[in-house]
Order: C-alpha cells, then sequence, then structure tokens
C-alpha cells in the first residue's frame, strides 16, 4: 500500500457525491429552505381524490336496485345459456365454475372499494361533527354571556325607579293632595 496517493477520491470510506453528467466538479449546497425535487417512482401515480370519488360511485351504484337487476337477468341470462344453449357454443358447463370465478373477483374489488367509501363517508362526517361540537360550544358560550348580561341588567334595574314605581309614588301624591284640598285645616294641624 503506498502513500495515500493510491487512492481516489472516496475510496478510503470517504463519502462520494455523484454529479450529474456535464456537471463540474463543485460540490453545491443543500438548501434546506426549500422542497426537495419529488422523485421518480417507478409505480404508476394516481391521484388519491379520483380515485376516492370513483369508489363512491360505484359504491353507490352497488347500492341501487338497477345493479341488483342487472345481476340477477346477468346470472339468469348464463345459466339459460350453459344449460339450454348449443352444446358447442357453451363456455361454463354445469358445475359453473367461471361464473363462481366472476363473482368472486367482482366481490373481492367491491368490498375494498365500498370500504375506502365508507371511510371518506367517515372522514366527513367526523370534520361536520367537529365543526357542529365547535358551533355548539360557541352557542353555549353566548348564551351563558347573555345570561350574566341579563343579570347584571336585573340588578342593576333593582335600584332604578320603574314606570310603574313612579306611576304609583304619583297616585299616592295626588291622593295626598286631593285630602289636602278637602280638608285643608285638617291637613295643616297633621304636618305640625
Amino acid at each position: 500500500m503506498g502513500s495515500g496517493s493510491e487512492y481516489g477520491p472516496g475510496e478510503r470510506g470517504e463519502s462520494k457525491e455523484r454529479l450529474p453528467a456535464g456537471a463540474s466538479g463543485v460540490r453545491h449546497r443543500v438548501r434546506l429552505d426549500q422542497p426537495r425535487a419529488p422523485r421518480r417512482s417507478p409505480l404508476p401515480e394516481y391521484d388519491p381524490e379520483a380515485f376516492g370519488r370513483f369508489s363512491e360511485r360505484f359504491a353507490r351504484f352497488l347500492g341501487t336496485g338497477r345493479f341488483i337487476v342487472g345481476m340477477t337477468v346477468t346470472i339468469i341470462v348464463w345459466f339459460s345459456w350453459n344449460i339450454f344453449g348449443p352444446e358447442e357454443l357453451r363456455f361454463d358447463p354445469y358445475p359453473f365454475i367461471f361464473l363462481t370465478l366472476m363473482l368472486s373477483l367482482q366481490a373481492s374489488y367491491a368490498a375494498p372499494l365500498i370500504l375506502l367509501a365508507q371511510n371518506r363517508q367517515d372522514d366527513r362526517n367526523r370534520v361536520t361533527y367537529e365543526q357542529d361540537r365547535k358551533q355548539n360550544e360557541r352557542s353555549i358560550a353566548d348564551t351563558e354571556y347573555l345570561t350574566r348580561e341579563i343579570a347584571a341588567l336585573r340588578m342593576g334595574l333593582g335600584e332604578v325607579a320603574t314606570r310603574d314605581w313612579i306611576r304609583s309614588e304619583f297616585q299616592d301624591l295626588i291622593k295626598d293632595l286631593d285630602e289636602r284640598r278637602l280638608a285643608p285645616g285638617r291637613s295643616d294641624e297633621e304636618d305640625r
């Protein structure tokens, strides 16, 4: 082994950065304030929202009478063709193994799509319930605030002369004035 010049860069366990073709040997600093460029995936890409919408439409279709009637008609035609049709054109004889396979395949795709649609509906319901709960909390807080304000107004009005109280005081004064007018001598003696 000789001097250190025998080894190329990165051959001693040092990390060696690969540079794209045509790039110089200058190493660029990674910027942390910017997102990384998306990596190419060998898997096909799909839009989860579009797939979710498709699953909801599919689940909605499976729950209709049109689907049930269509499935029933298809199975009756399948049975009829493979029992009563020309023998050389029958493609699924009596045990109907191919029909069983097709129905199993349809069920194996339908079940996960229905579950996906239900999960999406649960997520929407959860958001709705959360919004309703927050709205109820705000309503309760507003009601409590208004209750405290009304109680404060009632306490404040307890010290304020009301229209009925003023009316009753005026009526008492009018009675006193009428009594004094009728018996002027007597009222002067009472005042002393």
